[in-house]
Parts: C-alpha cells; sequence; structure tokens
C-alpha cells in the first residue's frame, strides 16, 4: 500500500470513530449500584443478570433431542 492510501484509510478510521462517539455520549458519570462493600457499574449489573439467567435456563431446558433418545432406550 502507498503512504496516500495509508493515510485516507486512518482518516476514514478518524471519521468513524467521530460518528460513533456522536452515536453514544460517555461524557457523563458512571451509572453505578453499591452494595455495601461492592460497586458495580449499571452494565456488569446487568450482564452478570444475564449470565445468570442462562445458567438457570440451562439447567431447567432439557436437551435437544432428550425425549427421542428415551423412546430409543425405552424400546430396545
Amino acid at each position: 500500500m502507498t503512504l496516500t492510501a495509508l493515510a485516507s484509510l486512518h482518516l476514514l478510521a478518524l471519521k468513524g470513530a467521530a460518528l460513533m462517539g456522536a452515536i453514544v455520549n460517555l461524557n457523563h458519570p458512571a451509572h453505578t449500584v453499591d452494595w455495601e462493600f461492592i460497586h458495580l457499574s449499571l452494565a456488569n449489573v446487568i450482564v452478570i443478570g444475564l449470565m445468570l439467567l442462562v445458567f438457570v435456563l440451562a439447567l431447567l431446558l432439557p436437551f435437544p433431542g432428550a425425549a427421542k433418545r428415551r423412546e430409543s432406550e425405552r424400546a430396545s
């Protein structure tokens, strides 16, 4: 690649970063959840909650094809 091509790619990347900065305003204090000695950002609390939900669903929901395996075991 030539130097001008690299410069134009760099300029496009900067424009893309400026556009993303315009979409998401990060110029404010973070939202935090405080419990005694635990301080978490709201985004982390949401991610942890979703992970726990997926874990519980994985424990409760049957595996795909489990009914077919049970039927084939009973038939044999």
